[in-house]
């Protein structure tokens, strides 16, 4: 660990994601000293511009701060991206896991079934779960989840099918080591560079995700996102810019964040570029 990371901050990409993300989540996890009580609640004249004083991003069209908003739906935006991140992640690698390790039958069967909601358009399939069991923060990390797993379920497939016909794989069977141990003492830990590399660009696109949802008003209401925010604004973006910029802007650079940590995560990780890091 100690020696990835040290490589990890070697790399201008590296260090410019991690210092992104730290700052984020810092303002993410302070949400409720920075800016206690209702982010919902009108605290002021409307439309103060950016930089009026005590209200630093301004206020909205009903005298809500700007900032509080930003950074209360830091924690949404954030938690929702994780969360379904880490759902996609679990089906996929468990469902790639078996249909690489065991192949046959059970291969084709899991791939045709991968294949369905790769033909459905990602969105829209998103949109539609999200409209059926209604807004809220579930059904948006079940819909962005359920329609993430598949390339996570192809990347771990492609691993195992390499990985299994390996010398040391054929030495755990030999000495009657179960398919269990196998998959997760063997095999797993051998395709855990991809996977998280992967995982980190995916938490980029639930992002993404979830504030375009919330854009078109599927967001959880109960709930201040960015997406909602930028929604909000869009009807008086000519005069009031700074209400859909501002975390629009928070987006591109959380984003941005995880893309250039996930570059690094990929350099630092592989074996062929470990010797030149």
């Amino acid at each position: 660990m100690k020696d990835l990371l040290s490589r990890l901050l070697r790399q201008p990409a590296g260090i410019a994601g991690a210092t992104m993300l730290a700052f984020i989540l810092l303002v993410a996890v302070g949400a409720h000293w920075l800016y206690p009580g209702d982010p919902w609640s009108m605290v002021a004249d409307p439309n103060l511009p950016p930089l009026s004083p005590g209200y630093p991003f301004g206020t909205d069209m009903l005298g809500r701060d700007v900032a509080a908003g930003v950074a209360h739906g830091a924690r949404v935006s954030l938690l929702i991206g994780f969360v379904a991140t880490l759902v996609a992640v679990s089906v996929g690698t468990v469902l790639g896991a078996v249909a690489g390790y065991h192949g046959g039958w059970v291969d084709d069967t899991i791939m045709r079934f991968t294949e369905i909601f790769q033909t459905i358009p990602g969105f829209l399939l998103a949109l539609l779960m999200v409209a059926i069991f209604g807004p809220s923060m579930y059904s948006i990390v079940g819909a962005i989840g359920v329609i993430s797993w598949p390339s996570v379920a192809r990347l771990v497939r492609a691993e195992f099918l390499s990985l299994r016909t390996r010398d040391f794989v054929k030495a755990a069977v030999l000495g009657g080591q179960s398919d269990l141990r196998i998959v997760f003492r063997q095999i797993l830990p051998n395709t855990l560079s991809p996977i998280v590399v992967a995982a980190s660009l995916m938490m980029a696109t639930a992002i993404l995700l979830e504030s375009a949802i919330s854009f078109l008003g599927l967001g959880d209401r109960s709930m201040i996102s960015w997406g909602f925010m930028i929604g909000a604004g869009r009807t008086t973006l000519l005069q009031s810019w700074w209400l859909s910029a501002i975390p629009g802007a928070a987006i591109f650079v959380t984003v941005l964040g995880l893309n250039f940590l996930g570059d690094a995560l990929n350099h630092a990780l592989s074996p062929r570029r470990r010797g030149h890091a």
